[in-house]
């Protein structure tokens, strides 16, 4: 029996605004409040909903000191008393997301599934979901359109045969083509969400397979055997066509020939060799370092943020170690203006309208602030939070082999939905999720006080495109355990 490891998903929270109902069964309006995880929209939830799970919360884990929820007012509130609300929700729900024993919790996974299911007006029923490998190979999965991330992968897996020990070596992202024609990996699809329903939120995005770690030692296990060492080949081979690995003109003929071949063991053992590998890339944009408006391609990997800054024809790599990286966070850009009034266009166009800012020890005693605007920012923050996760748990003594996810035992959840209807949840299967959703009768009105209709407000705001999502705030900052790692031998 394989021995076991904690996995705790990355959760950003943040409210950035809120939207008005219609009477509910009480005859009276009330105020929900967007939360955005990991940079978009997830759910619209109501004061009361939020304070159910943090009841729910201290009655299942009763050691554990959660922060302060904000206090119910008895009178109808005014709107500089709603905006005031929506920061303290904010705040509470970003303290709830930092704490790693809450971000476990299987009561907290299963409300932000509900939540989901909820606020996309999603029934539960079977449907073809079809995952991809790199390749571009279908894999047609049946599943529940509120299945989370974790069922789908397993239910995927099992369909090429991969042994279930192997199946949490690799995670669900979404991927899309670029207009340029490039792939660019979009987001990673966690398990508090519904692949289903997030896929949706980008409609021209496929779920695909890769692996899901960054030590690159985890291979020799998948390795061991011929289904998942096909899994690593296929995604190789695609890194490599891409020019996410980069080869020489030499070494790409001898690795053509492995193919041809069918050789995939010695195709492997010399491409693992390479920089790249393992590494996650992101589409070129503007970045601030060397100097400002500098244009540059982002590598995340090896323990490493690597950047590739173009100066005309000229590449310059550089590479950040992640155990130098103090902090970082990733705030919102409301004009491009920020970037520099007299920016060019191909830096305006890359840019975004996020940015990942990260204090980096350049030398003893020298910290310097280095700033990337890109859209993808926010994915770029969770990569660099699970490279420390690893980094943390192989300090923890977490044996390399053992990558296998552990699922906490399930409490169970009363969802109270936004009309007041409580739904109980007894346990974590597929099914028991909100079965049926009804909020036609509601209106919604966003805080500029134009009106719409919920279900149409719910799906545009699930459309929307990371350009609201705030992290904390433009001074907070997630700060980099493995950082205390630094010595004068890391200078």
């Amino acid at each position: 029996m394989p021995s076991e490891r904690t996995v705790t998903e990355t959760m950003h929270f943040s409210i950035p605004d809120t939207q008005e109902f219609g009477s509910d069964n009480s005859g009276s309006s009330f105020t929900g409040f967007n939360i955005h995880i990991n940079g978009s929209f997830h759910c619209c939830l109501r004061y009361k909903q939020l304070h159910s799970l943090h009841e729910q919360l201290k009655r299942s884990l009763p050691t554990l000191v959660l922060p302060s929820f904000p206090p119910k007012k008895l009178l109808p509130l005014t709107p500089s008393q709603i905006e005031q609300r929506r920061v303290s929700l904010e705040r509470y729900i970003q303290l709830v997301g930092q704490d790693p024993v809450l971000c476990r919790s299987e009561l907290l996974r299963a409300f932000l599934l509900n939540a989901q299911q909820e606020s996309s007006f999603t029934e539960c029923r079977e449907v073809n979901v079809d995952v991809f490998l790199m390749n571009g190979y279908r894999i047609s999965t049946k599943a529940f359109t509120t299945d989370c991330s974790s069922k789908v992968l397993e239910k995927a897996c099992a369909l090429v045969d991969l042994p279930k020990e192997f199946t949490y070596y690799f995670s669900l992202y979404l991927m899309r083509k670029e207009t340029n024609g490039e792939i660019a990996i979009t987001k990673k699809l966690m398990d508090f969400e519904a692949p289903y329903i997030s896929q949706k939120q980008w409609e021209d995005c496929k779920i695909v397979i890769r692996t899901s770690y960054w030590d690159t030692r985890y291979d020799l296990e998948l390795l061991r055997d011929r289904i998942a060492l096909n899994l690593l080949y296929i995604q190789a081979l695609s890194d490599v066509e891409r020019g996410w690995i980069i080869t020489t003109r030499d070494l790409n003929e001898q690795l053509t020939d492995l193919q041809a071949r069918g050789n995939k063991r010695e195709y492997l053992e010399i491409v693992r060799k390479l920089p790249l590998y393992g590494c996650l890339q992101f589409p070129r944009v503007c970045v601030d370092y060397p100097q400002q408006n500098t244009m540059a391609t982002i590598i995340i990997g090896n323990r490493e943020l690597n950047m590739l800054t173009h100066c005309g024809k000229k590449i310059q790599e550089t590479k950040f170690k992640v155990t130098r990286i103090r902090c970082w966070r990733v705030t919102t850009i409301h004009n491009n203006e920020e970037i520099s009034s007299n920016s060019s266009s191909e830096s305006r166009e890359g840019s975004g309208n996020l940015e990942l800012s990260f204090e980096y020890l350049m030398a003893k005693n020298q910290l310097k602030w280095i700033t990337i605007y890109s859209d993808q920012s926010m994915l770029m923050s969770v990569c660099l939070q699970s490279i420390v996760d690893e980094l943390l748990n192989q300090k923890n003594g977490s044996d390399i082999n053992n990558i296998q996810t552990h699922q906490a035992e399930f409490a169970p959840l009363s969802y109270i939905r936004r009309d007041g209807s409580n739904y109980c949840i007894t346990d974590s299967s597929s099914t028991d999720t909100l079965s049926s959703i009804s909020d036609s009768n509601s209106t919604t009105n966003q805080t500029n006080g134009s009106g719409h209709n919920g279900t149409s407000f719910i799906r545009r705001k699930l459309k929307e495109f990371n350009t609201t999502v705030r992290f904390k705030s433009g001074k907070d900052s997630v700060h980099n355990e493995a950082f205390e790692w630094i010595g004068d031998d890391d200078l």
